[in-house]
């Protein structure tokens, strides 16, 4: 395509900029009986664990015998594994380790760890790492407990029901908020179309917060986590689902992510900074759990899925873009957010606040050297819009609903 069809069809898709009055009802509808509901519904708080040796003495306690170990191959190389390998070995436990997960995990990744559970006669689960090996893991718990039913009928809402193994999570990093979450986020191996499986029994039952697994984590891996947790806490503040106790826990994670973040970015061996940042993440991951995340995350995983762009990284870029494009609609409750956090002076009006907290996004970027844009083939926007509108609707409660007409904008902006 030249140069001047290009343009042409980056204004074309910024003329109309919400969706249809038809579609725009059924997701408010779909959104409000959702908000309605929350107080009802049966989420799991994860509780926190200090280290690798209380979580054995904690699986023995239960009567297990064998933990299936779901990571990847550089949590393993990093020697991340080995505290709490040594710990049930210290406990007389057994354990086997899947270690194939790949950045954006696939069904694939999910049925070999299942498989890997079910062969060896484990009976609990430890995730160690990212939010990947804490996505393969509860994909693979689904499968465990749900073995005839393909992934393809798991995904969406409330689609799995049962009693999950006991389940561990052992964050390596500060950032996915996944050892809070109800979510897998799985990538379809054939077809690369990435998706998510939402059940309340998909919530680790523990967490270990222990900042000396995340003092290793290198500067880039740092930087996109920690922004990753901050786009959790934003989207779960600013949208139309929130609750006393999510906006409490957003503001708390921004407030630590602004003053922790950087240092942890600059000393990887500040464990103040560190264990800061891990509960931020915790925070940000209890939030957006129960209140939602927006667009931003929808389309992100639509180029995690096509590109393997990672998570943390697509957040990052894509939150600025996706905040401006909100625009006045987000003006009151990111404005608050702002003036809470100490992002922006407490008599700033809400468009001022607003336009602060978004200077303070692309100051921490630039900061930690994220990059402005991303990679998005034009021949694929149509493809990747359509994913996001998908994905996000009716389901996310944003400030301003858009279709996949409107959400192609965003890649262009995006688009390096």
């Amino acid at each position: 395509m030249n140069t001047q069809t290009s343009t042409d069809a980056k204004n074309d898709v910024r003329q109309k900029p919400h969706m249809n009055v038809f579609k725009r009802i059924y997701c408010r509808v779909y959104q409000f009986v959702f908000k309605i509901i929350i107080p009802f519904l049966p989420y799991r708080q994860p509780k926190p664990i200090e280290n690798c040796l209380k979580a054995a003495e904690l699986i023995k306690s239960k009567g297990k015998k064998r933990a299936l170990i779901v990571t990847d191959k550089g949590i393993c190389a990093c020697g991340l594994t080995t505290p709490i390998e040594d710990a049930l070995t210290s406990q007389g436990l057994e354990y086997s380790v899947y270690s194939d997960t790949v950045v954006n995990p696939t069904t694939q990744n999910a049925e070999e760890a299942a498989a890997m559970y079910n062969k060896d006669g484990c009976d609990c689960i430890i995730a160690i790492g990212g939010g990947s090996a804490m996505d393969c893991a509860k994909a693979a718990g689904a499968r465990i407990i749900k073995p005839k039913k393909s992934f393809a009928k798991m995904r969406g809402v409330l689609k799995v029901f049962g009693k999950l193994p006991l389940f561990i999570a052992v964050p390596t990093t500060a950032g996915t908020g996944s050892e809070t979450t109800i979510a897998a986020v799985i990538t379809d191996g054939e077809t690369r179309d990435k998706f998510t499986i939402i059940s309340f029994c998909l919530a680790p039952h523990y967490a270990i917060l222990d900042p000396e697994m995340t003092v290793g984590l290198p500067k880039n891996m740092t930087a996109t986590t920690g922004m990753d947790a901050l786009t959790h806490a934003v989207e779960a503040y600013i949208g139309g689902s929130t609750t006393r106790l999510t906006r409490k826990l957003s503001v708390e994670a921004v407030s630590i992510i602004r003053y922790q973040l950087l240092k942890a970015y600059n000393d990887g061996s500040d464990r103040v900074a560190r264990e800061r940042m891990q509960y931020a993440a915790y925070c940000a991951g209890l939030a957006f759990t129960i209140s939602y995340v927006g667009y931003v995350h929808a389309v992100a995983h639509s180029l995690g899925g096509k590109y393997n762009t990672p998570h943390g990284l697509a957040n990052a870029v894509i939150l600025p873009y996706v905040l401006k494009r909100y625009g006045k609609k987000c003006y009151k409750r990111l404005g608050k957010l702002a003036r809470k956090t100490g992002v922006a002076q407490p008599d700033a009006s809400d468009e001022a606040a607003s336009k602060q907290f978004i200077e303070f996004v692309e100051y921490m970027n630039k900061s930690m050297n994220i990059p402005e844009k991303l990679r998005v083939d034009e021949a694929d926007i149509d493809e990747l819009a359509a994913h996001a509108d998908k994905e996000a609707n009716p389901l996310y409660p944003v400030p301003v609903l858009m279709d996949k007409r409107s959400l192609k904008a965003i890649y262009y902006d995006i688009k390096e």
